[in-house]
């Protein structure tokens, strides 16, 4: 029987798919797990606490290939940007070139079907692209969604041939321009073409730890060289799921599939500030009926950031209650904070007790924990503004 469940762990192992990089992390003597499908580093031998700390304090190098990279390509911006509205809530029309940009595919009751980010090249050459980031979970589920609904004139093309990093932390510009100095001049949320130890790339300056930093996307058969000429420098160490995960969290960044789903909206995931201004009054998107009238009325449930006394973690799924023990809401993310030195959660609540500064409390393991709704980010952004 141990030779056959042997078997059986080799047999589902060799299912996952793996990133130009699995080698590198496996060599580095990385702890795998199957993450959305993909063979990952959850962490290094130093672990996730030191991989934590050492990206808030320094340089953290992240693989995140797993992700789906998709370019939406028409005749020039008005015509895709156009396209990829009828999909979103993000006023596109008016990206400006050079500039990225988050927001959420939505469903035609306007849940949350994954969030992505959106880039518009700065090359004039590329006016008509588009380049699209989603979560590997979804970007089947999204790249169908998106061809289903998408006009004769606007194609989506999948970039399967490219793989993607993140240079995450207040090293990262220092470091990065060692090997490309005009990356040491991008703003937040801007994009460029360039080229980074001889290796072309599109980079952004964003990432998702609420550190500075950059994604580096490149060709999957060179995406390693940069990866390798990254580690050689001494400010930057290789940094697994597990903190990529705790690091969010401190950030009070949601994870599709636990803080935003198909059963939460924009709104109640206080992401209003992802919906600028003319899509919000002009509408046009899956969904806008019911954002326009929660963005007037409000809603019955919102978002909110939890802070627990004690040392004792909430995870996901504990329910959340009023002192006198009637049910408010669930947690749907929650963890220790190493920056924080305190454990902090995220969940949604009943608007009536979503105030900061409200007490609750967290039910685990059958017992009340107190615990108090906290402004998010739980530990300060840094990013280049």
């Amino acid at each position: 029987m141990a030779a056959e469940a042997a078997e059986a762990d080799a047999a589902s192992a060799e299912a996952l798919l793996k990133t130009p990089l699995h080698s590198r992390h496996v060599a580095l003597g990385a702890r795998m797990v199957p993450f959305a499908g993909y063979d990952m580093p959850v962490q290094y031998p130093s672990g996730i606490l030191t991989e934590h700390n050492w990206t808030r304090e320094k340089a953290g190098l992240f693989d995140v290939s797993h992700m789906g990279q998709a370019f939406l390509i028409g005749s020039d911006h008005e015509t895709t940007a156009r396209a990829l509205e009828a999909l979103i809530p993000a006023d596109i029309v008016n990206l400006a070139p050079g500039k990225q940009r988050y927001s959420q595919l939505l469903d035609e009751e306007g849940g949350i079907l994954d969030d992505l980010m959106v880039t518009r090249s700065l090359d004039p050459e590329e006016d008509g692209a588009l380049l699209l980031v989603v979560n590997a979970a979804c970007k089947i589920a999204d790249y169908a969604h998106i061809e289903a609904r998408l006009p004769a004139n606007v194609k989506l093309i999948k970039a399967e041939h490219r793989g993607l990093i993140a240079l995450q932390g207040p090293a990262a510009a220092e470091a990065l321009a060692v090997l490309a100095p005009e990356a040491a001049e991008m703003g937040f949320m801007t994009a460029r073409t360039m080229k980074v130890g001889g290796v072309k790339a599109n980079l952004s300056r964003s990432g998702y730890t609420g550190e500075d930093g950059y994604e580096i996307s490149a060709a999957a058969s060179r995406i390693g060289e940069i990866w390798d000429a990254l580690l050689l420098d001494s400010r930057v160490k290789p940094i697994g799921l597990g903190a990529r995960d705790s690091l969010r969290l401190e950030a009070g960044l949601c994870l599709y599939g636990h803080d935003i789903d198909t059963t939460t909206s924009p709104v109640e995931a206080a992401l209003t500030w992802s919906i600028q201004k003319r899509r919000r009054e002009e509408g046009g998107f899956p969904g806008a009926a019911r954002i326009q009238r929660e963005l007037t009325d409000g809603v019955s449930r919102v978002r909110v950031g939890l802070l627990p006394e004690g040392r004792a973690p909430a995870r996901e799924g504990a329910e959340i209650a009023t002192p006198e023990g009637e049910i408010v809401g669930k947690v749907t993310s929650g963890g220790f904070g190493p920056t924080l030195n305190a454990p902090c959660a995220m969940g949604y609540v009943a608007k009536a007790h979503s105030t900061p500064g409200t007490k609750l409390d967290l039910i685990v393991r059958g017992k009340p924990l107190p615990a108090t709704v906290a402004p998010m980010p739980f530990v300060p952004n840094r990013y280049k503004r």
